[in-house]
């Protein structure tokens, strides 16, 4: 079997304001920042002569191709991202950018806020709105029951608290 996966469709194509902010401002860092050192470095390591043998230049070249596809990859998905800047009129229910407590079936509790597929990460509680946990809350109201299939059995949730922070 080879190496070979075929490549993940993209994400929902929705960020809260604070998401896209950050995403701006790893763009700006890499073409503003860090792209300009880099090529000063590659440009020194150049001048030293044999390029095949010269580390610096090698990784610089190769840094430089990782900076230019992720500047190519934000552009394009900042330009094709809806932020997402307001509450829903209906705060009962959850929809995207929500602030959700579950307890589980051992009475932990934990808090996640929905967000999109770019910004999420699970410890500092964001959810990513394509993940199945988050497909199962959405819609759902204060005291409904979520079940979530997995691999390791049915696992069964309770809404505590839905809120939306400005």
């Amino acid at each position: 079997m080879g190496r070979w996966r075929p490549p993940q469709g993209r994400g929902s194509a929705y960020i809260t304001p604070a998401g896209a902010e950050k995403l701006r401002r790893e763009l700006t860092f890499l073409w503003k920042v860090e792209r300009p050192q880099v090529t000063d470095a590659v440009h020194e390591a150049a001048k030293n002569g044999d390029r095949s043998e010269n580390g610096d230049y090698i990784y610089g070249k190769k840094r430089l191709r990782e900076i230019d596809r992720r500047v190519r990859y934000l552009t394009k998905r900042l330009d094709e991202l809806t932020i997402v800047d307001r509450r829903p009129e209906n705060r009962d229910r959850i929809f995207f950018g929500a602030h959700v407590t579950l307890e589980n079936q051992a009475g932990t509790q934990v808090t996640y806020q929905i967000v999109g597929p770019d910004e999420f990460d699970i410890k500092l509680g964001r959810l990513s709105m394509d993940s199945p946990l988050a497909k199962a809350m959405l819609g759902k109201q204060l005291d409904d029951e979520i079940t979530l299939r997995s691999p390791e059995g049915n696992q069964h949730f309770h809404v505590m608290a839905i809120e939306y922070k400005a």
